[in-house]
């Protein structure tokens, strides 16, 4: 998609896709932050957009193993504008989830 046609998007109140989604999110987040974000791992749709998850480098550190990382729940609407953003948690990098 280039320029050209996401404002046509933006212009006719469509929805955007997936992958345009997953990029404003991070895109967006990372400007407002000021951190590097390193991926997203989830992306919905909603009934008025969408939502997304993004892995957030919040602090780098040496080794990078301990780095701080965080992940950031994002709320977009249909046209991929943020609406809001919540850190639901903080890990060091080197770190996995027990379950």
């Amino acid at each position: 998609m280039d320029a050209t046609d996401d404002e046509q998007g933006k212009a006719s109140g469509k929805r955007i896709d997936i992958a345009t989604a997953m990029s404003r999110a991070s895109a967006q987040l990372a400007e407002l932050l000021r951190c590097e974000p390193h991926s997203v791992s989830a992306v919905k749709a909603s009934d008025d957009g969408w939502s997304a998850d993004v892995e957030v480098l919040e602090v780098e550190k040496v080794p990078d193993t301990m780095s701080v990382m965080a992940s950031y729940h994002v709320a977009l609407d249909a046209e991929g504008q943020l609406l809001g953003y919540e850190r639901t948690r903080r890990y060091a990098r080197g770190r996995t989830d027990r379950h």
